[in-house]
């Protein structure tokens, strides 16, 4: 049984404290949502009153944290103050890289290993147990960061040095935002031309333009394996996140001088739709903007 401190439970947070103690490690678990605290307690986790209490005694301490600035606060003010050396610590947190490469440094100046760890694959992903981790660390540390993460991952790669991981995933979902944009217009396109929704599937997952947006996460109701289409738009990946992580690459590209027009219009797109009073619903019924049935999401 290993001691983990887990801080952070919110949509994704929440589900993967769940699957460690579901693994039956120690989770002694902490958020500032009493309501998210008692969820984490009820599926076995631990609650803690504080970040200090949380990590005081861990092996382990996984933070997921809402942006850069929380997670520069949560280790610099309290983590690295007052987890204990031999701690392994990971933030699954999407943030800039900027953000995890100082973290990183900070961790290492006090004597610690750091592993920065965001994820892919949503909310039902994270109560399932089925992450996609994308790891930037020193090699030497990732076969602990690995098994550290297993109980909540399909699969954990190692993506480089520190900052590597948060690399990986904005460059993952600036793709994922732009390949679901295309996968609406063209499902849209057939709508206009008389193509059945189900016959433009089969022929799109068997063809060249088959990709996941297509033949795993289908943005229309009743086509090819479930998803959150089917649920009214409910449990997915929520736009303002996939609006969040966008501005994030943005913000990067800009930083590296890279140019990013696609990302930039999948920006533009899906900051309307979530400006319309959408951002709670899954990215994927930005369809519906552009079938122009936008009011039938209400």
């Amino acid at each position: 049984m290993t001691r983990i401190a887990f801080i952070g439970l919110g949509n994704m947070g929440g589900g993967m404290a769940a699957n460690q103690a579901k693994a039956q490690h120690h989770v002694s678990a902490f958020d500032l949502s009493a309501a998210a605290l008692e969820k984490a307690v009820a599926a076995g986790c631990h609650a803690a009153g504080s970040v200090a209490e949380a990590v005081k005694d861990a092996e382990v301490v996984i933070t997921m944290l809402p942006a850069g600035p929380h997670v520069r606060g949560v280790y610099g003010e309290q983590v690295l103050a007052h987890a204990p050396k031999s701690a392994l610590l990971i933030d699954c947190s999407t943030i800039d890289v900027d953000s995890a490469r100082a973290v990183a440094g900070q961790a290492r100046a006090a004597g610690f290993r750091f592993a920065d760890a965001p994820v892919s694959g949503g909310i039902m992903a994270a109560e399932a147990g089925t992450l996609a981790f994308m790891v930037g660390c020193d090699a030497t540390d990732f076969a602990q960061v690995e098994a550290a993460l297993a109980p909540m991952s399909r699969v954990t790669i190692h993506a480089g040095d520190h900052g590597a991981g948060q690399a990986a995933k904005i460059c993952n979902n600036m793709l994922l935002g732009i390949s679901m944009l295309g996968t609406c217009e063209a499902f849209a396109l057939a709508e206009k031309l008389g193509l059945a929704a189900d016959r433009f599937f089969e022929i799109a997952s068997k063809s060249s333009g088959q990709c996941w947006s297509v033949s795993t996460y289908c943005p229309v109701p009743g086509v090819g394996p479930s998803t959150p289409a089917d649920r009214g738009y409910e449990g997915g990946f929520a736009t303002a996140m996939m609006l969040k992580d966008l501005k994030l690459a943005q913000e990067t590209a800009a930083k590296a001088g890279a140019s990013t027009p696609m990302g930039a219009q999948a920006e533009a797109l899906y900051a309307l739709f979530d400006g319309n009073g959408f951002g709670g619903k899954d990215f994927s019924a930005v369809l519906q903007l552009l079938r122009g049935k936008i009011a039938d999401l209400h």
